[in-house]
């Protein structure tokens, strides 16, 4: 039995389809496989059995909502002292990482379709690569955050950085290419395709900037007494960064990621409520997006033996080959990062819901065998969600990467309007050596331990209360600058930022 998706069943549907979804995470997470690839699979499950939908249209609509409240909080969670250090890096894999993906995978493809039976130019091969040349953020986003895991050398931030700034790259490649086929454009059309690239980076990137300064100026300013507006008025931020950069030719989902960045690293109103609100309607948004292509996909058509062969082979070669291959030319002028984490890098190169996305535009432009590609596409991303996704940890820990990571004893926030930094730090021996008792603990002026966390308890300590090994200090200071000395001083490396 099938319901039609635009029936009076629809709320019923959609909050059935939003409850399984949700218990199905907590069952991923359970065994350590990726909640995307679950929220997929219940999409798939209920496609193929009782819900008909197959609007192109909306399908896309919704995927540019849900990426943009992605990209924009994957930035705005995303601390500019963390990606300081891994810009290089991250642009380079962004950027030319994407074009040497999209060039190997193509190749590849244009080579092994005559074998598989399919006959494909090397355009439409290159078309079917630049849609799946970029890593997910959706997925690495949630991936990594849920993953209660430090990484060593950077990666983390490397890694969050590359995906929520190479979509463009991908999506440029794959409208480009479009035109290719569609158009025949000749060689000629390759410097002006480059030009317009060019274009679209710089203005995406300098209207992302302005418009998150805009939004972080008028938050902190408005004053309005309903505070639960303010993330509405940050989702018009959102949207409109998207829209009006893209009505001037730039690339609006680069302009999001980068207001996003300006906005999360500024002090803002009322930002600990919108970082909890944007957090649930981000899970949200990336629910639905995968629900939607899961519903979306035909599932006799993807189990055709062609697309089955292609799809296999796309997916493992990516893995494999073209990933690796791309990070380790990308990072070859990086000497700092050793073949351990390159080899990390190129194996968290997950596919997920963006790949999927892009590939339904060569569908909406009719090019010959959009389905083929689709489809091999889709068949490809689950393989590297299933694969890639739940070894996420386990491939750190072989690679000796990671490291456990110490969780906040303390959950406040500062207000905006309040300068002062907040730190946690944990008293270790090395903190000791100058004294056991909290007045003689060596700290700037202007500089305050608010509160001590011992075993579960947390009490306002005095000047001669006697620390202990392991106690959490929330520490609040005028002079953080100073106060990063004292830290070091005092032998603490680890010290986390409220």
């Amino acid at each position: 039995m099938e319901l039609s998706i635009s029936s009076e069943n629809f709320v019923l549907v959609g909050a059935l389809l939003l409850f399984v979804a949700v218990v199905a995470g907590k069952v991923a997470y359970r065994f350590g496989a990726p909640a995307l690839l679950l929220f997929l699979g219940v999409g798939m499950v209920f496609g193929w059995n009782f819900i008909s939908y197959r609007s192109i249209d909306m399908t896309q609509f919704i995927g540019m909502i849900a990426l943009c409240v992605i990209l924009f909080t994957g930035g705005m969670d995303t601390k500019f002292a963390e990606i300081r250090p891994v810009i290089g890096p991250g642009v380079m894999l962004a950027t030319v990482g994407v074009v040497l993906t999209a060039a190997i995978m193509g190749t590849f493809v244009w080579l092994v379709a005559p074998w598989l039976g399919i006959e494909m130019p090397f355009v439409l091969a290159l078309l079917l690569a630049a849609t799946m040349s970029s890593t997910d953020s959706a997925s690495v986003f949630s991936i990594l955050r849920s993953k209660r895991q430090g990484l060593r050398q950077h990666l983390r931030p490397l890694l969050e950085l590359e995906s929520g700034s190479n979509d463009p790259m991908a999506y440029m490649l794959t409208v480009m290419l479009i035109g290719v086929v569609s158009h025949g454009e000749s060689g000629s059309g390759w410097g002006m395709d480059l030009l317009f690239f060019c274009v679209q980076l710089v203005v995406g990137a300098i209207f992302g900037y302005l418009i998150g300064k805009a939004a972080v100026w008028t938050i902190n300013r408005i004053n309005l007494a309903n505070t639960s507006l303010y993330s509405v008025l940050l989702l018009a931020f959102i949207f409109f960064s998207f829209a009006f950069t893209d009505l001037l030719r730039g690339n609006g989902y680069l302009a999001v990621y980068v207001a996003g960045l300006v906005v999360g690293n500024h002090r803002l109103t009322n930002k600990r409520s919108l970082t909890v609100f944007f957090d649930g309607f981000t899970w949200l948004m990336q629910i639905i997006m995968f629900l939607t292509l899961g519903l979306f996909v035909n599932s006799d058509e993807l189990f055709a033996p062609e697309v089955l062969l292609l799809g296999l082979a796309v997916g493992v070669f990516m893995i494999v080959v073209a990933r690796p291959l791309s990070v380790f030319c990308c990072l070859l002028p990086f000497r700092r990062f050793t073949t351990k984490a390159r080899l990390y890098v190129s194996w968290v190169g997950l596919r997920g819901a963006v790949p999927i996305l892009f590939a339904i535009y060569p569908m909406i432009a009719r090019i010959e065998q959009a389905e083929l590609l689709f489809n091999a596409v889709f068949l490809s991303t689950i393989i590297s969600l299933a694969v890639q996704g739940t070894t996420v940890s386990g491939m750190a820990n072989l690679l000796g990467l990671a490291y456990e990571q110490r969780e906040a004893a303390f959950d406040v926030d500062l207000a905006g309007d309040v300068q002062s930094a907040l730190t946690e730090v944990e008293v270790n021996e090395s903190m000791m050596r100058s004294g056991r008792t909290l007045q003689e603990l060596t700290l700037p002026e202007n500089t305050l331990v608010m509160m001590v966390c011992r075993e579960g308890s947390y009490f306002v300590p005095k000047g001669k209360t006697e620390l202990r090994l392991g106690d959490k200090l929330l520490v609040i200071s005028d002079r953080s600058e100073e106060l990063a000395v004292s830290y070091r001083n005092m032998g603490i490396d680890d010290v986390m930022p409220h």
